[in-house]
């Protein structure tokens, strides 16, 4: 099915986490502990923690420290305590935003989450007001020139639910939570490499924000994100890079 040009955004979006390269070992490091005090220390039966590992490796941590804090979150060694909390909200033009913390201070976080939202023009809204205009699902997106048919036939193999061929040529492959590792490695197996290749929160729908207001609503998403509690920050702002 045909889907709207988003491949600048998505570039947008990777070269600022690129930027942000610095925290993305604390926050690995938050996941890994949640997933394996939720569920197990052995990621062949975990596949959170799985997924988590796989983002430590290609976050180049060592074996050793990967290790470490596994055994710590499992009650092998003394650890503080995370907790998962979810706040959601309202950025400029309307803008829906989602916000993953793990906290160890839930009186902090909230602060501060809502402290960023107000000096940069958003709103903190109340549970559920905006989750509904999100999909949780796999995403893995291959940049233009990929093979379409060959995505296609490998990823609805795989058990993909749907490839989306977006106006500008990039493609984006959407699979169930469960699903995401056995399409990844199919495609991986086939010599296709995504751009990117995670499990989200994809929006149905999306804003467009030009000029000032797609600056604005940069602004508040930086703040967000360079919060240390803040594990992930979702939206649906489509935004120009004026």
């Amino acid at each position: 099915m045909a889907g709207h040009s988003k491949w600048a955004n998505i570039q947008h979006r990777k070269s600022r986490q690129d930027e942000k390269r610095g925290k993305i070992w604390t926050r690995i490091i938050r996941e890994i502990a949640v997933a394996a005090r939720s569920g197990g220390g052995d990621p062949a039966s975990n596949p959170r923690l799985r997924l988590a590992v796989d983002k430590a490796k290609a976050a180049n941590m060592p074996a050793d420290r990967i290790k470490y804090n596994i055994d710590k979150a499992s009650g092998a060694l003394e650890g503080v305590q995370y907790e998962e909390i979810r706040y959601e909200g309202y950025g400029i033009g309307g803008a829906a935003i989602i916000v993953d913390c793990m906290t160890d201070n839930r009186v902090r976080t909230v602060a501060e989450v809502r402290h960023a939202f107000s000096k940069h023009g958003g709103n903190l809204g109340t549970d559920g007001s905006v989750a509904f205009q999100f999909q949780h699902c796999g995403q893995l997106v291959f940049a233009p020139g990929t093979s379409e048919d060959k995505v296609m036939e490998l990823a609805l193999e795989a058990g993909a639910d749907d490839v989306i061929a977006d106006d500008d040529g990039a493609i984006e492959v959407l699979t169930a939570p469960g699903d995401f590792e056995p399409v990844r490695d199919a495609l991986q197996g086939a010599g296709l490499q995504a751009e990117i290749a995670e499990v989200t929160m994809r929006p149905g729908n999306t804003v467009a924000l030009t000029g000032e207001d797609a600056a604005r609503m940069q602004k508040l998403l930086d703040a967000l994100e360079d919060l240390d509690d803040v594990q992930a920050v979702y939206h649906n702002a489509e935004m120009d890079e004026a």
